[in-house]
């Protein structure tokens, strides 16, 4: 069976470590505990590998956040992947900083990134990991705040999280989206 990975994020060197790039981080990170290298392809950074007998395609779009839905639906059919073993990483405002939720449908939440997808796909009905980047910012500068840095007061608890949403990923990969669900939900 064959599985899309997805991080959400924005190229650019002036986004690379911004709390809505965490899909990229989480992403990064997954590929070098796997052993997997991203080539640049069109749409964005891919990369090929094995997760045991499950074969794995991780994409970062560089389409930017509001189109990541071109990118998403032309790997997924460059690569005959089926909507359900799609898993989109992405940032949310609603979730305290590095909580963790998966769901294996849903709305887009305001995000941009996960409506255009909704409209790409034809369906909301597609996994994605939420990962918490908080919301510790003053009303009308919320734009501001997903496109800032982590502070560095928050990077250890970062990494931990982000430790934490690479083994949801194999777990939903290996076991299903139900079993991670269970083990990484509300954690």
């Amino acid at each position: 069976m064959k599985h899309l990975v997805v991080g959400l994020g924005n190229i650019g060197d002036e986004y690379r470590n911004t709390r809505h790039n965490i899909g990229f981080m989480i992403l990064d990170a997954f590929a070098e505990a796997s052993n997997i290298s991203f080539s640049t392809c069109r749409y964005g950074d891919v990369g090929y590998g094995r997760i045991k007998n499950q074969q794995v395609v991780l994409l970062k779009p560089s389409t930017y956040m509001n189109l990541s839905g071109n990118a998403v639906r032309y790997w997924k059919d460059q690569e005959k992947i089926d909507t359900e073993n799609i898993l989109v990483v992405v940032d949310d405002i609603a979730l305290p900083l590095g909580a963790i939720r998966l769901k294996t449908a849903g709305s887009d939440a305001g995000h941009n990134g996960l409506k255009n997808i909704a409209q790409m796909l034809g369906t909301q009905a597609y996994p994605r990991l939420r990962f918490g980047i908080g919301n510790d910012y003053p009303r009308g500068t919320q734009v501001d705040y997903v496109l800032g840095n982590f502070p560095a007061d928050e990077l250890p608890l970062l990494r931990e999280r982000i430790s934490m949403a690479v083994e949801a990923i194999k777990e939903d990969i290996l076991a299903g989206a139900q079993s991670a669900m269970c083990k990484f939900n509300n954690k």
